[in-house]
């Protein structure tokens, strides 16, 4: 029970200040208390709406584990459970919690009236399956009251994002969107790729579907527009043009080979071409490479024509540009054999910054409606809205979603199904977008699932496998040293569960395969043994039915490596999970691997075997993955200084004795005096440079 202090008092309702920080929704989300079950007085007979939610998973027949039989009494539980809660309950806007005996949050919903809302719940009858599921496995409800009913929509968006309930249309795979950046913070702006908060001042343009798409368009506007794409520190290093300067991609303005004035107009030509002014921007570097030519200057006549030649490629690579859609998102949805597919394109100044598939988790039995609804509320929740979002189906409380949009992008936003035109045109190109990429997911499942059972078979396995884990380590001479897990299942490689170890043992041996083999499974299998003992059990499977624990554990190495990982398994009492090993062939040939069995001879597959195949495709993940982990790790080391382990020593001190010594070497050399004397270096920050380095030796 919560302390009624921490709630308002007796049966209320938590109310918090409900502001929304202009552009961002919600100002914070709530940590929402629970209703106490109190014995109030039963509540009036008031007459109430059909507001019955229907977003919800799966039918009761179909779920595993519903006794059917135990149905109508576990309905009837759950049902005296929410009507305990509804009683007190005010007939005011907000979103709702519903949690099973566990704990666990199965659903998230918003209402005009929560008191007409959780109401629904209670009826004895009529409800579908589904609802009958949620209700029968709710065993507590928390509640937060809006001041309106857009700010619960924006609320409900966060906390479904948050905690994924799994009776929710769940929009999954939601990666931040690349910008591109031209900054506003240095003399000469530089062209850049952004992803993440806006922090540093600048013109961001975007979204853009893929980092391929946004270093193409960077490319393009090097050529078009010769702006820098260097780091600040690497800028102010320079004493010779680079190379970039020499292809004719930069104009080089670190040496002064362009002036100030000159660069600044090239980075505002750059911005109006972004932000949709391009017939201006060619119309005068036309007027510029005329004039030049009338001068005879046919370099730079050429210089303009080569940049023109840019811009008009920058515009050819689209694969629409439509006329009459300057700034807008396209969604579209598509249902298939009980799967969904979303495809979101965005348009920017008539431009198609190109386009990204999602697959929502959602039951089959939910209109596409709906589905489109809360995908696009989920999607929205921490990205700006344009002006224009234009859907394949007409959406459930549009108005709603509208108000919600607006009140993010700080001005009017429309929502159009359109029904002709070329705003339709666009649609229905996205919705061919979405029909291919579902058929592409289904016959990639299946034919998965396919390997997966060969597999299986492959090494005796009795079950199926959902869930393989592959390892492997990557270090030059045992510096550096990471080891790394790639997983896949049904829906193929699942990098959201791909896991790296930096080796922190210290009493090992340099180079050591099989103690860095020991450590990483050690790691990975006693955490995954806590967590199973803090659930109870094995820790339920998460989206797409990939469970916590591995069905098979494949260990890129010989004999040692597999030694070494049966042995960590038998210590911490893991006898359930199937390892194997491979063996490179020999002279590391593809397709001549051996595979290290327990209680079997080691033994090779036939050259064409399917299961070869996959087992090399897990292989070279793994290796991918270890690798580049690896070499970010010494990329890392590489540019580390001294001077960034000095406390109180932050980028601008650090750059400033860099360039009056040179070099960190120089730095802790530089006598007590000579610090001191560097830019922006005071006595007390002279002692702290010297200090260190003199500690140290």
């Amino acid at each position: 029970m919560v302390d009624p202090s921490l709630t308002g008092g007796e049966g209320a309702v938590q109310s918090p200040p409900f502001g929304l920080s202009r552009g961002r929704g919600p100002a914070y989300i709530p940590v929402m208390s629970r209703v106490p079950l109190s014995d109030s007085p039963e509540m009036p007979d008031d007459d109430f709406d059909d507001e019955v939610e229907t977003a919800l998973p799966l039918d009761a027949a179909e779920e595993p584990g519903f006794d059917l039989e135990a149905a109508p009494a576990r309905l009837a539980a759950g049902a005296e459970v929410i009507g305990r809660f509804q009683r007190t309950l005010p007939n005011a806007p907000g979103v709702y919690r519903m949690f099973d005996a566990a704990g666990e949050v199965l659903y998230v919903g918003k209402a005009k009236s929560l008191k007409k809302r959780v109401a629904s719940y209670v009826r004895g009858n009529g409800h579908t399956n589904r609802i009958a599921r949620m209700i029968s496995e709710t065993a507590a409800m928390e509640f937060v009251t809006t001041a309106t009913e857009t700010e619960a929509l924006l609320l409900e968006a966060n906390l479904i994002k948050q905690l994924k309930p799994r009776f929710n249309v769940l929009l999954r795979d939601d990666k931040s969107f690349p910008y591109i950046l031209i900054t506003g913070d240095h003399v000469s702006p530089q062209l850049t790729k952004h992803r993440g908060a806006r922090n540093r001042k600048g013109d961001y343009f975007g979204p853009f579907a893929s980092v391929w798409a946004v270093n193409r368009t960077i490319t393009a506007l090097q050529r078009a527009f010769l702006l820098r794409t260097c780091t600040d520190s690497y800028y102010e290093n320079r004493t010779r043009p680079c190379l970039l300067h020499q292809i004719k991609r930069c104009a080089g303005p670190c040496t002064d080979e362009v002036g100030p004035v000159e660069y600044a107009r090239l980075a505002q030509q750059a911005r109006d071409f972004m932000r949709g002014r391009s017939n201006d921007v060619k119309t005068q570097l036309a007027a510029d490479m005329q004039a030049a030519a009338e001068a005879l200057e046919f370099e730079t006549a050429a210089r303009c024509r080569d940049r023109l030649a840019a811009l008009s490629a920058i515009q050819a690579s689209q694969d629409i540009n439509p006329q009459s859609v300057e700034e807008a998102d396209v969604f579209a949805l598509h249902e298939e054999a009980g799967q969904f597919s979303v495809q979101v394109f965005f348009f920017r100044n008539h431009q198609n910054w190109g386009n990204r598939a999602y697959f929502p988790k959602a039951d089959k039995t939910l209109p596409a409606s709906e589905i489109l609804s809360q995908f696009i509320a989920q999607f929205y929740d921490d990205k700006p809205p344009p002006r224009l979002v234009l859907l394949s189906h007409e959406v459930e409380d549009a108005e709603l979603l509208r108000a919600a949009l607006s009140m993010k992008a700080e001005g009017k936003v429309e929502l159009l199904a359109p029904k002709r035109g070329e705003k339709r045109d666009i649609v229905e190109h996205a919705l061919q977008n979405a029909r291919e990429a579902l058929a592409r997911r289904l016959s990639e499942s299946s034919s998965q699932k396919s390997l997966l059972d060969s597999l299986a078979r492959t090494f005796g396995l009795e079950g199926p496998i959902r869930r393989v884990e592959v390892y492997d380590n990557s270090h030059i001479m045992g510096t550096n040293a990471v080891g790394a897990m790639i997983v896949a299942g049904v829906n193929g490689f699942s990098k959201a569960h791909y896991r790296t170890f930096n080796i922190k043992s210290t009493d090992l041996t340099p180079g050591d395969d099989y103690a860095m083999m020991r450590e990483v499974l050690q790691r990975r299998f006693a955490r995954l043994l806590k967590d199973e003992s803090a659930d109870g059990a094995s820790p339920p499977a998460d989206d797409d039915a990939m469970p916590a624990r591995p069905d098979l554990v494949l260990v890129d190495g010989g004999k040692g490596q597999f030694d070494a990982a049966r042995a960590v398994l038998a210590e911490l009492g893991v006898t359930d999970v199937p390892i194997v090993g491979i063996a490179k062939g020999v002279d590391r040939d593809a397709g001549r691997e051996t595979f290290i069995l327990p209680g079997r001879e080691p033994f090779r597959l036939p050259p064409r075997d399917p299961a070869l195949y996959f087992v090399q495709r897990l292989r070279d993940e793994a290796h991918r993955f270890a690798i580049g982990t690896h070499r970010a790790k010494r990329k890392r080391e590489f540019t580390r200084s001294p001077l960034d382990e000095i406390s109180g020593i932050g980028p601008a001190r650090k750059r400033a004795l860099l360039l009056h010594f040179g070099t960190a070497k120089a730095v802790s050399r530089a006598s007590l005096e000579d610090l001191a004397k560097a830019p922006g270096v005071n006595m007390a920050t002279a002692k702290l440079v010297y200090d260190f380095f003199h500690e140290q030796r």
